[in-house]
């Protein structure tokens, strides 16, 4: 008789344990210098290290894949080499462009930037600037959606914070934006000097200010140069369906306009499908032009006339701002440009 003896029971193998990160301790022991040499390398400071010195504990870094522990070096620094960004939406294309423009200039400084989005909402928008401030960022930077008398001053201790995409001053904070009266202004005109209408529409957004919103006052005020009554408005939300509902209502008017000023590219992208979805062509049927000049509106067709705004002039002087604690109260206004294609009807 054979007897089958039961198999030996195998165990797995002990996991290996996991490798200890090296430490600042061990990068000067490989270099042969003291932890406060490897310190000045790696922080650039505050003392000077002979190049080949540095030179030797930065192979010692490389060769032991040491990482520098960052929040130890914030707190040493007083600086976590990081700025806020608070924007309403980052699907639009405006704070899209805004957004890297920003990025872009942190990293000329050597900083980064910590991206959230309002979901153009004011309570979600105090929130977001609180978490931020309360993580130590240098300075931050938001497009608020609150007006001025709804927009508290900031507490003191709160991090250097500079509104963008700001149209007016706001008490207590320094401010920066396009001259969007202007922009309006410019494009309105176009269309009545040039092209010769009598009748444009303004799609915009609610605006929750007491004051007139900038877009809809240079949309006025075009009118009033050519000694003509403004045309009529139609107000709808800043997206691509708000563009595209105001449009369809247009479209159905019995007397429509001859052309439509829209307050931003997003909007204008929604009104483009209206206008194809109704079998007609832009401009030879309704022209149209917008507010904002994103990549968006040199890439639909036919290319839009728009009054655009220096979003990357804008982002440094935002960045150089913060960074620089500029006075509270201060409006940076910078000068849009007409930059004319086909949408309006000019070849």
């Amino acid at each position: 008789m054979t007897t089958t003896l039961p198999a030996p029971e195998v165990q797995d193998a002990p996991a290996p344990a996991p490798a200890r990160a090296a430490t600042r301790a061990d990068v000067a022991r490989a270099a042969g210098v003291s932890t406060a040499v490897v310190s000045y390398v790696v922080n650039e400071g505050p003392r000077r290290v002979a190049p080949h010195t540095a030179a030797r504990v930065r192979a010692a870094i490389a060769a032991l894949a040491y990482s520098p522990n960052v929040a130890a070096r914030s707190l040493r620094k007083g600086s976590s080499e990081m700025v806020g960004l608070v924007v309403p939406d980052i699907g639009n294309p405006y704070f899209a462009e805004l957004a890297r423009a920003v990025e872009v200039a942190a990293s000329e400084q050597g900083l980064l930037v910590a991206l959230a989005s309002s979901q153009a909402d004011g309570d979600v928008e105090r929130e977001l600037m609180a978490e931020l401030s309360s993580r130590n960022v240098d300075g931050l930077l938001v497009s608020t959606v609150r007006p001025p008398e709804h927009l508290p001053p900031p507490p003191p201790g709160h991090r250097p914070t500079v509104l963008v995409n700001a149209s007016r001053p706001y008490p207590g904070y320094a401010a920066i934006g396009a001259d969007a009266a202007q922009g309006a202004y410019d494009v309105v005109d176009h269309l009545l000097g040039v092209h010769g209408h009598t009748s444009v529409a303004l799609v915009i957004g609610a605006s929750t200010e007491r004051l007139p919103e900038p877009r809809e006052e240079g949309f006025a005020n075009a009118f009033a140069a050519h000694g003509l009554p403004p045309g009529p408005v139609v107000r709808t939300v800043f997206s691509r369906t708000g563009g595209y509902e105001a449009l369809r209502r247009i479209l159905s008017w019995r007397h429509r306009p001859g052309a439509v000023f829209l307050s931003s590219d997003e909007q204008a992208s929604g009104a483009y499908r209206a206008v194809r979805e109704a079998g007609l062509e832009c401009p030879e049927d309704i022209a149209l032009v917008a507010y904002d000049g994103t990549s968006h509106s040199e890439f639909s067709w036919p290319p839009m006339t728009v009054s655009r705004q220096p979003i990357a002039a804008m982002a440094r002087a935002a960045l150089a701002t913060v960074l620089g604690s500029s006075p509270v109260g201060n409006h940076q206004e910078f000068a849009t440009e007409l930059v004319v294609r086909r949408s309006c009807g000019c070849p």
